[in-house]
């Protein structure tokens, strides 16, 4: 008979590991809007920190084997990530405080926020290093 806690269902996410030109843009940027989102600072170490939540947890490195030092969402690759934020109340916060640190940009200002579509709610961001980020409220919210 097997004692340990159940495991995470298979196919849930382990990791997505970002590497990002600048470690300290990178920690500003995100490390305040992971934990507004429920993630708690996981490592640390000279060029990364991670940020967890339940089973899954978010890599930011500043690899020294990096090619290029800018990242482009519209090249093959990483596009966006995409999060549920709570209430719509909880999305415009969130908004607020990111663009209004500076650092973030809110996309598709004339559709905010329905830049996905009629039925959703959500905000569409982007950071100084280019890396996009999706809000998302709950539809009953």
């Amino acid at each position: 008979m097997n004692d340990s806690p159940p495991g995470p269902a298979p196919g849930t996410l382990h990791h997505v590991e970002i590497w990002v030109p600048d470690l300290t843009h990178a920690t500003e940027d995100w490390g305040w809007l992971l934990e507004s989102l429920g993630y708690s600072l996981y490592q640390e170490w000279p060029t990364g920190k991670s940020w967890r939540k339940d089973h899954t947890y978010l890599v930011f490195e500043q690899s020294p084997a990096l090619t290029a030092h800018r990242h482009d969402r519209r090249a093959p690759g990483l596009n966006h990530l995409a999060f549920h934020a709570g209430s719509r109340r909880d999305v415009d916060a969130l908004v607020e405080r990111a663009t209004g640190n500076g650092t973030w940009r809110l996309l598709f200002p004339d559709r905010h926020p329905h830049a996905g579509g009629p039925g959703t709610y959500a905000a569409y961001l982007e950071n100084r290093d280019r890396f996009e980020i999706e809000l998302i409220a709950h539809p009953a919210s």
